[in-house]
């Protein structure tokens, strides 16, 4: 069982920056691919950025490239979501989800932490 909590959404500006983070109860965080989802009102869920067990693989959404960096920290079980150049069309709820390395489904999912852009 992996148990997931995001923080770090909050309001920010156009333009602006935010780090998310999501911290794993779990005893081998290296066991496990991690992403990054996002869910806006009115609209499917979108994979962010994924990221392998062990950190020198990723990849992003096209609308989130080069503005959004995905990360981890294997000794700190922590996955983190590092977004600059922030957009209004970024507002969505964020969600972090882990998967056994390997396998295609996400299993594992947080509560979600909210991010609000203002123009």
């Amino acid at each position: 069982q992996v148990q997931l909590v995001e923080s770090g959404g909050r309001l920010v500006q156009a333009g602006g920056s935010l780090r998310l983070s999501c911290a794993a109860s779990v005893r081998t965080f290296s066991n496990y691919d991690m992403g990054w989802f996002r869910r806006s009102p009115g609209k499917e869920r979108e994979l962010v950025a994924r990221i392998n067990w062990s950190g020198d693989l990723t990849n992003y959404a096209d609308s989130v490239k080069g503005r959004f960096t995905i990360s981890r920290d294997n000794a700190k079980n922590t996955v983190y979501l590092q977004m600059n150049s922030l957009k209004p069309e970024d507002t969505a709820t964020y969600y972090c989800a882990a998967r056994v390395s390997g396998t295609a489904e996400y299993i594992y999912w947080g509560q979600g932490t909210q991010v609000i852009v203002s123009s």
